[in-house]
């Protein structure tokens, strides 16, 4: 847990809900949290968005609420037009788009506004 804490210097935590979800804002950042993550088996769920997204807004209230349910997954926002590399890395090219790693790897995907299939993909990989 306590490379997990000191990584929090790196992004931002969400004040909306007792969850866990960090917004990056710098490709560097993101790159050592994410390197870092490759050491533990925690789940994380990516959220690649936009500002001017219509249905990246309307899943805002299910990943806080999925944060606050699952606490043991770790919850990311990336916006797309702020690190478009990452998002070009992982084949982003509708939104929302949300990648599941485990251990540095790509584990499952979903594209689109889909809270139910998301929700059923966190809970088949949380073990």
């Amino acid at each position: 847990m306590g490379a997990n804490l000191s990584n929090m210097d790196n992004a931002h935590k969400s004040s909306k809900s007792s969850g866990r979800i960090l917004t990056f804002h710098s490709t560097a950042k993101w790159m050592a949290h994410f390197d870092a993550s490759k050491e533990t088996n925690t789940l994380m769920v990516i959220d690649f968005t936009a500002t001017w997204c219509g249905p990246c807004k309307y899943m805002d209230p299910s990943i806080q609420e999925f944060a606050a349910k699952y606490t043991n997954v770790e919850f990311i926002k990336i916006d797309v037009d702020e690190l478009m590399g990452v998002s070009q890395e992982f084949q982003v090219q509708a939104m929302p788009t949300f990648i599941l790693m485990k251990k540095g790897k790509v584990v499952d995907k979903v594209v689109g506004a889909k809270k139910e299939e998301l929700q059923k993909l966190i809970e088949k990989h949380l073990n």
